[in-house]
Parts: structure tokens; sequence; C-alpha cells
């Protein structure tokens, strides 16, 4: 394949790329982004395998059918309520390779630089491994958080800023011995020393956010993942490789950006994991408050009588399954002329648009679907609020518990609603560890059981 062919392949796939991501931020045009980002990743392959510097086809063959074999079987395998981990752990994986290739050029002895030209080239390779490293560890800490094997909680050391500040200087030192070393074993030690302090720093960084910001670092992982394809393009001289890396890596930090935003955070917080070092002064003064529960035939009687209705969907809809029931719940009331919507909170589930995924599975209409700044001043004027699931969106020790790890995030006010009808299987805390004082409020009903399980039994009143 010619140059002029493959630089036109080139440019063919970053255009898709670009409407890919165009199409994937509305709910409406996501699926025709996907589809514009699977020709161009297609359009890549291709155009990069039949490259004049492409050799060893046969084991290309072997590693592309089985690495599509092992994604494909994971894809068709992972449950809804597990994407989030599955995302953390392919960012791993991309960190990785951007680690690899790294050592892989450096130690080429087929690759030869001169003066300037090995200045830049060294430069390339030190950012890549890198931003590799901290981007590999800090998505493999992400997903033991998310999985259930890793606390929570935020770890926090004393001095951890410290810490990090002296890693950064180390790394900052390593970086000048290795880009001022002429030869081969001399520029080894230092690139391995700043790696493994890089692999420390990304554990670190991860290990000291609490369980309520994981949504902000799966989109801050995933823009780190962009900028270490974006250094393995510069590494290897492939242009598109450089814009895709380019693309995923802004894209991602204005995301976190936006993130922050919508829940209070500071943006360099976020990059020099800073969340999470606030204790909750009030989590234990709800402990002892009584609830008030509420059956199915009384939940059913409540949403009939309701003219307006706001469902809340969290983290627990996707575990319990429960979008499909809630998608016949939607049609039922909004048949018996309510007003039906959906709230969505930002950090909703534990990845950004866990809960537009899951409601878009369920056929539920886009136009009902609305984020928290679009719906929250309407809450006051709604009879009834139907939270599935959430816990820390709708907390509102946010607001009054100035000393809480969650404080000062924006969150649902849904006990300003007429009636508030909440869906759990247990009072346990939510994934920040933080008790929600929303439980023991006058206009609070607490509907406890599986959430796919008592929807369906609202439903059978309902009907």
């Amino acid at each position: 394949m010619s140059a002029g062919i493959i630089t036109s392949a080139y440019i063919a796939a970053s255009v898709l790329f670009i409407l890919s991501l165009g199409g994937l931020s509305n709910q409406e045009t996501a699926r025709r982004g996907n589809l514009f980002g699977i020709l161009g990743m297609a359009i890549a392959i291709v155009a990069t395998i039949f490259n004049p510097g492409v050799g060893n086809y046969a084991l290309i063959i072997i590693l592309m059918v089985s690495g599509g074999g092992i994604g494909a079987l994971v894809a068709a395998r992972v449950q809804m309520t597990a994407m989030p981990q599955l995302v953390a752990l392919l960012h791993s994986f991309v960190g990785l390779a951007a680690v690899l290739v790294g050592f892989g050029t450096f130690l080429d002895p087929t690759v030869e630089y001169f003066d300037i030209e090995k200045t830049i080239h060294s430069i390339e390779i030190y950012l890549g491994v890198l931003i590799g490293a901290v981007t590999f560890t800090g998505s493999v800490i992400a997903f033991g958080k998310l999985q259930g094997i890793i606390n929570s909680r935020p770890l926090t050391i004393p001095g951890r800023h410290l810490i990090n500040i002296a890693i950064g200087l180390a790394c900052l030192w390593f970086g000048w011995q290795f880009i001022s070393m002429a030869g081969l074993d001399a520029g080894v030690s230092p690139l391995i020393i700043a790696t493994v302090l890089a692999l420390i720093f990304g554990a670190h960084m991860v290990l000291a956010i609490g369980g309520a910001d994981m949504p902000v670092v799966i989109s801050m992982l995933n823009s780190y993942s962009g900028w270490a394809a974006a250094a393995t393009g510069f590494m290897l001289a492939n242009d598109l490789l450089i814009v895709t890396g380019a693309l995923v890596g802004s894209s991602g930090a204005i995301l976190s950006y936006i993130m922050c935003r919508a829940m209070n955070r500071r943006f360099l917080a976020v990059i020099l994991g800073g969340f999470g070092e606030s204790v909750s002064s009030s989590s234990s003064t709800t402990s002892d408050q009584q609830v008030i529960s509420i059956s199915h035939d009384e939940s059913a009687q409540l949403l009939r009588e309701a003219d307006s209705v706001v469902i809340v969907p969290g983290y627990g809809m996707a575990v319990a399954h429960a979008q499909h029931p809630v998608s016949e719940l939607t049609k039922i009331l909004r048949n018996n002329n309510t007003d039906v919507r959906f709230a969505i909170h930002p950090v909703a589930g534990r990845m950004p648009g866990h809960m537009n995924v899951l409601l878009a599975e369920a056929k539920v209409p886009y136009d009902i679907v609305l984020e928290m700044d679009e719906i929250n001043d309407d809450l006051p004027e709604t009879d009834v609020v139907l939270v599935i699931g959430a816990n820390d969106i709708v907390n509102p020790s946010a607001q009054e518990d100035p000393d809480g790890p969650i404080a000062g995030m924006p969150v649902l006010e849904v006990w300003k609603s007429n009636a508030t009808i909440v869906l759990k299987r247990s009072m346990a805390t939510g994934y920040a560890g933080v008790d929600n004082p929303l439980f023991h409020r006058d206009k609070t009903k607490m509907l406890f059981g599986d959430a796919k399980d008592s929807i369906e039994k609202v439903l059978a009143a309902l009907k």
C-alpha cells in the first residue's frame, strides 16, 4: 500500500473519530457515533497492517484473532453494572502498552537519532512511559475499588501531598538524567527508576480518592490513557495515533472538568488525587432515628394519584437490573396522564453516562431524561419522587455538613418534593460510606427490597 493511500486512510479515520465523538455527545446520535468509531478504527487497522514497514503477518493475525476473541467474549459476558470496572481495566491496558512501547523503542538497536532529534525522541519516550505508568496503576486501583476488592474509602497517609511533590521532583531529575545520557546502558537506569516512581504515584493518587468521586476518576483516567496513546504515536511516528490519542485525551479532560464543576470540585484536585480528605462529622447521627416504611400497594396508590412524578435512578437500579420494569412503569403512568421525568445526576452510577445507557437500553424516551440542572428547580412542585437505588446523589448532608466527604457536592434536592419514595435493599450507606438523613425525614417513605422485585410488585398493584 502506497504512502499516499495510507495517509488518505488515516485522514478518513481521523474524520470518522471526530464524527464519533460528536455523535456520542447526544443520546439520539450515540449509536451512529459508535458506528463511526468502529468504521474509523477498522480503516486505521487495515491501513497500518498494510504499511510497507510492517511484517510478520502470521504473528499479527494470531494476536489480533486472540485479542479480538477475548474482547468479544468479555463484551458478551459483562453486565452493565460491571461496565465501569471494564472501562478502568481497558484504560490500564493502554497505559501498560505505552510503557512497553516506550521501553521497546528505547532498546531498539535499529533506531538511531542524533543531536536535537535524539533529545526530542528521548523526551517522547520519557513522557510516554511516565504517563503510561501513572495510567496503568491508577486504572488498576480504580478497578479494584469499583469491583469491591479495595475499600472505597479514601486511603490518606500523613504528608501525602509532600510525597507527591517529592515524586514529581524526582521524576524531573531522572528525566534530565535520562535525556542527557548518551549511551543505552547509562540511560536505562533513570528510565526504570522513573517508571517505578510513576507506578507508585498512579496507585497513591487513586487510593486517596473517595468512592463518591470515582466517576470523575474514570473520566480522568480516560484522559490519561488518551495522552499515553498520543505519546506512543510520537514514539512510533504514527500520525493517526497522535491524533486519536489527542482526541481521547482532550475530550476526557473536558468531561472531567465539566463533572468537577457539576460536583463543586476543583479540577486540579482531581489530577493530584486531592479528593476524599475530609471525614464526615455527622455520618453517625442518623443511625438511631426511625424511618417510615411503605408497602407496594401504598406506593402504587401514591403514584396513581400523582400529577407529576420524577424518577431518580442510581447504581442500585443497575445492580437489580430494574431498568426494564422502570420503563414499563413509566409507560403506565404516562398513559394515566401523569407527567413522568427522569433526573440524572452527573455521577449517578459509577461512570459518566451510566444511567443514560441503562435507560436507553430499556427504551425510555430521551426527551424525558433530564440532567440535574434541568430538573432540580422543579422538584418542589413535584408530587412524588421515586428514588431507585440512589444514595449519595440525593444526600442532603452534602449541603448541611460542611465537614463531610461529600460536602459541597450538588445533589438532587428530592426532599423538597411533596413525597419521596426510596427503594433500597437495606439502610446501608452509599458508595461514599456516608449515612443519608433523607431516609429519616417525614416526607420520605422507604420501600425495602430488591429494586426490580419492588417495581414489579408496584406495577402489579397499578394494573
